[in-house]
């Protein structure tokens, strides 16, 4: 049912003239929409256009320097999140505020602004996920969870609170099209029960499947609004950029060079109570070539990125190789020396530290292959300018290569990590999650790249929960679950449904794709 056929419609959030400037930045400039009670209401806008500011003033975070916010009709302040969630105002960050040494149930716990016992949050959290078909374990330390299990206590947390309004910046980067048609069940559910719904999102197909309206922004300055379902995807983006889209351009005759990266019969046992064990896993990436994970969130595939990038090491030196050279003993910086270069699934502390800049986050992974040291002594001029070509060639929105990782928007740091590795022409490249929160225009300028990069020479790992990314990009894709790999095949040999079956716990290494396809027709 679309939510514009709720029996009564009434103005839920309306802003006048909002502006937020920093030192610097004008980060909105004069924005001003609205939003009915039952609407779900698409935000649009590059990396850098002023999304999160925007609805960070609305959920209390931050406050406007000048205009007007009414809810309801009346004109009000809301000067803190506390305050926000009283109106009925809940909000899913991109960023998820969890702490990691805690359980699922004591990060909810701390969310709620009403004293609750442990035994009827239980109950209220079950009866949530039981209601919206998310699932849980409440009692699972959160620094054992994947990045797609985190966003679900994020998305039950605000649901517990009733909301009337539900803010969503970037919900479905990390889940599967299963799990993306379970949250999209869910907000139309909540429309119809009269919730709006400020959804932020690159996936422009999603924005045309789930939403009513849509406003773009661009440089903090809203530049049109349109109805998604009689847009296409394409025409979205270019508003979104303000310049035409090009498709990324791929060499299907391409020839393949000797194995890059080989695993032969890995098994890791998982770390802590909740680690995923990895399972006589086995796969060889040529050069030129780019082999896709597929898999949904919390099935090994944290645990494959860390023993790949040598963050776990191994026993046996011969179970990965690098170029025929065994390297399952050794460290990350020892394989980086080795011609691998890798992007983990978090960027915040894991792939970037938010307080270093830009420039010493660069020589965190670069300083080897890019000869940024000397006698034991940093060259600053070389980190500077290997970190500017960065930002020059991956379009990063920054103030240049003294600034502060963490005060970029999550979408400008994920391209200077990206840029960062494949600048440095790796011979191996291992990434997970590539374009994870960055928009339309920049993910076919990091999938060209990608491209490019493998025309080249290089041999790349993509593990990834973007399906359309890895059907777009691969050469080979394989199925992680539960930690074992199913057998790799040609891309254009796979389908949908063979892979949404593999995903789902149907390992196929020995069951030929017509019993598949009778699993799935059946």
């Amino acid at each position: 049912m679309n939510s514009k056929q709720t029996s009564k419609q009434t103005l839920r959030l309306k802003l006048e003239g909002l502006t937020k400037r920093f030192p610097g930045v004008l980060a909105n400039d004069n924005v001003s929409f609205a939003i009915q009670s039952g609407e779900i209401h698409a935000l649009l806008g590059e990396n850098g256009a002023g999304k999160s500011t925007l609805v960070k003033m609305i959920y209390g975070v931050m406050q406007p320097d000048e205009g007007k916010i009414f809810w309801d009709g009346e004109q009000i302040n809301i000067s803190n999140p506390k305050q926000a969630r009283a109106l009925g105002i809940g909000m899913v960050f991109q960023h998820f505020s969890l702490f990691e040494a805690m359980s699922v149930l004591e990060n909810i716990a701390l969310g709620m602004d009403n004293k609750i016992s442990k035994k009827q949050l239980e109950k209220q959290v079950h009866q949530v996920m039981q209601t919206y078909g998310l699932s849980l374990e409440p009692n699972r330390i959160v620094s054992t969870l994947g990045v797609g299990e985190r966003q679900r206590i994020e998305i039950v947390r605000a649901l517990l609170l009733n909301p009337k309004l539900l803010i969503m910046d970037e919900p479905t980067s990390v889940l599967t099209p299963q799990e993306v048609e379970q949250l999209f069940e869910v907000l139309r559910k909540l429309a119809k029960q009269g919730c709006s719904i400020l959804y932020i999102s690159h996936k422009l197909d999603e924005i045309k499947q789930l939403c009513d309206n849509a406003t773009i922004l661009r440089g903090g300055k809203v530049v049109g609004e349109c109805d998604p379902k009689k847009e296409t995807s394409k025409s979205m983006a270019e508003m979104m950029i303000g310049a035409s889209l090009h498709a990324i351009k791929k060499n299907k005759s391409k020839q393949l060079g000797d194995v890059g990266l080989a695993v032969h019969e890995m098994s890791v046992k998982g770390q802590g109570d909740f680690g995923v064990s990895l399972k006589n896993i086995s796969f060889e990436v040529r050069h030129g070539e780019i082999f896709g994970i597929a898999g949904v969130a919390g099935n090994g595939q944290n645990e494959l990125q860390a023993v790949l990038g040598g963050e776990v090491v191994l026993d046996d030196e011969n179970i990965i190789k690098i170029n025929k050279i065994p390297v399952g003993s050794m460290r990350a910086n020892e394989r980086r020396k080795q011609g691998l270069c890798a992007v983990p699934e978090e960027r915040h502390g894991h792939a970037a530290i938010g307080e270093f800049s830009l420039r010493d986050n660069a020589v965190l992974t670069a300083r080897n292959r890019q000869n940024m040291v000397r006698a034991g002594m940093i060259n600053a001029n070389k980190a500077k300018a290997f970190t500017t070509a960065v930002i020059d060639e991956f379009n990063v929105k920054a103030t240049g290569s003294g600034a502060i990782a963490g005060s970029l928007s999550g979408g400008n740091l994920q391209k200077f990590i990206m840029g960062r590795e494949m600048l440095q022409v790796p011979d191996v490249l291992v990434v997970s999650q590539p374009t994870w929160g960055v928009d339309a225009g920049a993910a076919a300028a990091i999938h060209q790249a990608l491209i490019d990069l493998a025309a080249g020479g290089c041999a790349i790992l993509i593990i990834s929960q973007d399906l359309d990314e890895l059907l777009a990009l691969c050469d080979t894709l394989a199925v992680i679950n539960e930690g074992r790999l199913s057998e790799p095949k040609k891309t254009e040999q796979m389908s949908i449904e063979e892979i949404g079956l593999l995903m789902g716990g149907v390992h196929g290494a020995n069951q030929a794709p017509a019993e598949l396809q009778n699993e799935a027709a059946g």
